[in-house]
Order: C-alpha cells, then structure tokens, then sequence
C-alpha cells in the first residue's frame, strides 16, 4: 500500500469513528476502552478498529501518553463512468482524475452516471456511499 500524509496524536485522544494506522493498515477505531493506571504502569488505551481499504479487524494496546500515527484522508465526489466485472471507474468531479478501483460490497446501486463520495490515502481508494437522486 502506498503511503498517504500522516500525523501524530496522542492515543487517548482517539474515539469510535476516527481514523488511525495500525501496522501500516488504515483502520476506524470502532471501540475504545481506558484502562486506570496502575500500581506498576500507566494508564492504557484499547481501541478495537476495522480496516478502511482491507476487511480487517484489529486491536491496539498502547499506554494512553504515547503516540499514534492518524492518516490525513482525502474526501471526494466522483462519477462513476464504467463497471468492469469487479472493478469500476470513477471521475473527480473536481480535478477530472480517473481511478480503477475494487467495487465496493456494501454500496448498492451503481451505475454508469452514479454519483458518489469517496475516500483516498496514498493510492488507496474506497467509495463510501452513493449519492441519492
């Protein structure tokens, strides 16, 4: 996967619906729980995050005052212009660039003239949803 800009945060700042890297995977923290600090060590945040751009479901165990990398994901509007099989083509709508992307299993509905938002992080790009008419 190639990389997209990045950012550090602190791991207690993360909530369910954010976004961070997790072995190089770009996940949405979907849970979080803390943990008190203890007699021998700091306080602990475990987040429970799926996967953006691969179905995957992960954990993180860090203390609560270390860092964490968070992508900086692009948001976008696009046409969708073909569907090929598994694979569809979408436009931007803003600078008219086109992707050959993985059709989407959770978005119903698509096609030729479609209208959808989209997530990307480096070369990794997802649909989010289509947009209604």
């Amino acid at each position: 996967m190639a990389e997209g800009d990045k950012k550090f945060t602190n791991a207690g700042s993360l909530g369910p619906g954010s976004y961070v890297l997790i072995d190089g995977e770009v996940c949405q923290v979907k849970g979080v729980e803390k943990s008190k600090p203890g007699k021998h060590g700091a306080a602990k945040v475990r987040a429970t995050a799926m996967g953006v751009f691969r179905d995957i479901k992960t954990n993180l165990l860090k203390p609560v005052d270390a860092d964490v990398e968070v992508p900086i994901i692009d948001k976008g509007n696009a046409q969708v212009v073909a569907l090929m099989g598994n694979n569809i083509q979408i436009i931007d709508q803003k600078d008219y660039a086109t992707y050959d992307i993985e059709k989407p299993k959770d978005v119903s509905g698509l096609a030729g003239g479609s209208e959808v938002e989209y997530i990307k992080w480096g070369s990794s790009i997802r649909i989010t949803r289509k947009k209604g008419n």
